[in-house]
């Protein structure tokens, strides 16, 4: 599915602190290798530990089982992604990245939403993730989302060694 987007209202990462509007974007499902080389741009912009290749290209020979979704923009094929797995009725979200010149304008607020609305209309009635413990910035947007803290895995990050906070969210009856 393609939609057309503008700046979420309701703020991103930086929830109430947007800056400056954001692009017009669209989110749509990856379909095949052709934007891993953007997807792993994104990573190697927003993690001290990215995937490789050979991970998404393995994820991309599950596609019952993996979901891959970008951001894309008029002069940038990928601006950012989401990537996340449905199981039974949960959707673990793997990896969910905005390149950082588009952070806090409400682009990952709609990538979310999106993945969230994909994941109900899959049949998923929860959804689960994990975030770096110090990453307030995410930790605020998953908030918004309506994830609550429900563990903590000690020592779970590398590069560096850090804790993560595991996030769920139940979907409404």
């Amino acid at each position: 599915m393609t939609r057309d987007q503008s700046a979420d209202p309701q703020g991103g990462a930086g929830v109430g602190r947007h800056h400056q509007p954001a692009p017009r974007f669209w989110i749509e499902r990856l379909q095949d290798e052709r934007d891993l080389d953007g997807v792993l741009e994104v990573e190697a912009e927003s993690f001290t530990n990215p995937w490789t290749r050979d991970m998404y290209a393995w994820e991309l020979q599950n596609r019952s089982v993996c979901h891959i979704y970008l951001v894309r923009m008029r002069d940038l094929p990928v601006a950012g992604f989401c990537a996340f797995w449905l199981v039974f009725d949960e959707i673990h979200i793997n990896n969910v990245a905005v390149r950082p010149q588009f952070r806090g304008r409400g682009i990952g607020t709609a990538l979310l939403h999106h993945v969230l609305g994909e994941g109900r209309r899959l049949g998923a009635r929860r959804a689960t993730l994990e975030v770096r413990a110090s990453n307030e910035a995410a930790c605020r947007l998953y908030q918004h989302l309506g994830f609550y803290v429900a563990a903590t895995r000690r020592n779970y990050y590398t590069n560096p060694v850090e804790d993560a906070l595991i996030l769920w969210r139940d979907e409404p009856a």
